[in-house]
């Protein structure tokens, strides 16, 4: 249990610094015959950094929880 609140405890900090990532996915714009015309279409992913301290102090809760045994 002491890994799983150490585990979660690191996870909700990333969350906290990193608020967002962006992918790509790639879109047939046009195709003739064997020429075919892609563009890359972005995608972001944002989350609050509030998210990332609930998860902290529920990783906080797990390991007190376990070393409270």
């Amino acid at each position: 249990m002491k890994t799983a609140g150490i585990s979660i405890i690191i996870i909700g900090l990333l969350l906290t610094a990193v608020t967002a990532f962006t992918f790509f996915t790639k879109k047939k714009v046009a195709d003739f015959g064997g020429v075919e015309i892609t563009k890359d279409q972005p995608h972001r992913v944002k989350w609050s950094p509030l998210i990332g301290l609930g998860v902290t102090c529920i990783g906080g809760v797990v390991l007190w929880q376990s070393t409270k045994k």
